[in-house]
Formats: C-alpha cells, sequence, structure tokens
C-alpha cells in the first residue's frame, strides 16, 4: 500500500519502535528512566517548586508499576496513549496527572494548582481554547460549576469523564492544554536527524 520504501505496515511499526528504542537506550543506557532523566530527556530546568511537583506527578502518571523508574515498555505505553490513545483513555490519564493525593476525587485546589504549573510551563496567561481574560481560577471554578454534579467540591473520576465528554469546550481545552504531541514530534525530529 503506498510508501515510498515498499514496506509493510508491520515493518514500518517495527522500524518506527526500533527509532523508539534506539532514542530511549540513548538518552538512557540502564534501561530505566529516572525521574532526573526524564526531566532531562523532555529539556526541562530550572523549574519552580510547584512546576517541579507537576512534572513527579506526571512522571508517576507513566511509572505504571510504581518502582520510582520507567522503563522501555511503559515510555511506550505512554507515547502510545499521547499519539493514538482514544478520548476516555487520556481523560483517565489526565484524572490521574490531576489526583495528586491520589484520593481518586479531584478537588478544587488539585485542579486549580495543576492549571496555573501548566499555564506556567506553557508560559502563557490564558488557557488555549478560552478568553484570554480567563484565568486559571476562573477556569477551575467553571469546571466545578458545570461537572460537580452533587455539589461537594470534588470531581469523582466519573463526574470528570462524564462532564468533559459532555461538554466541547472542556473537552477541547483539556485536549489542548495536555496535548504533549509536541513533546513528541520534538523527539520524532531529533531521532530522524540523529539516524
Amino acid at each position: 500500500m503506498g510508501n515510498s520504501n515498499g514496506l509493510t505496515v508491520e515493518e514500518l511499526q517495527a522500524c518506527e519502535s526500533y527509532h523508539w528504542y534506539k532514542k530511549f537506550m540513548t538518552e538512557c543506557p540502564s534501561g530505566l528512566l529516572t525521574f532526573y532523566e526524564f526531566k532531562k530527556f523532555f529539556g526541562l530546568r530550572n523549574l519552580s517548586e510547584a512546576s517541579d511537583a507537576y512534572i513527579m506527578t506526571m512522571f508517576k502518571t507513566f511509572d505504571l508499576n510504581n518502582d520510582g523508574f520507567i522503563d522501555f515498555m511503559e515510555y511506550m505505553a505512554a507515547l502510545s496513549l499521547v499519539l493514538k490513545g482514544e478520548v476516555q483513555q487520556k481523560l483517565r490519564w489526565y484524572f490521574k496527572l490531576y489526583d495528586i493525593d491520589r484520593s481518586g476525587c479531584i478537588d478544587r485546589e488539585e485542579l486549580l494548582m495543576m492549571i496555573k504549573v501548566r499555564m506556567s510551563l506553557q508560559s502563557v496567561r490564558a488557557i488555549n481554547g478560552l478568553p484570554s481574560e480567563m484565568s486559571a481560577e476562573d477556569f477551575a471554578n467553571m469546571v466545578f460549576e458545570k461537572i460537580d454534579l452533587n455539589g461537594d467540591g470534588e470531581l469523582s473520576f466519573k463526574e470528570f469523564v462524564e462532564g468533559v465528554q459532555s461538554d466541547d469546550t472542556l473537552r477541547k481545552t483539556l485536549t489542548e492544554t495536555l496535548d504533549l504531541t509536541h513533546i513528541v514530534q520534538k523527539i520524532q525530529g531529533d531521532m530522524m536527524s540523529n539516524s
């Protein structure tokens, strides 16, 4: 089927996996990515304490077996989620990322902190997809007004997923704000230039 090299889909996927593996092992010869290496891998340095905590939370969501490292399989699972994940899968990951204390619910402070940190990492004053005058506080309040159906000040997984899926603005905003494909594209570009 029309590719310039005459390769099958399986051969293309194997080639792509090889490049990802090569990149991973070049950056992390031990085969286990530590938190420090994770930050270095993505060019994250001189972070504020809040930003560092956000990145640690992100690292922990990718460390599926909670051993303090990201191995190649966990790395590939993360890439697969970012590149090919369905909305439901991404929302599950977003929920884990926002549920900082792992209580099974997201409270307003957790959501607000994650939004502020994400905005500081992107060096923006407004949230993608929303009017520039909407602050992180306004956005957090809007989220809770729209999807905290029982009014308890916490978002359960069910409230979060159903609420975001039923609201086009929230879905678009959250998926754009947490979109990591630009990072993956940078890695792919680095891989191709080093091939």
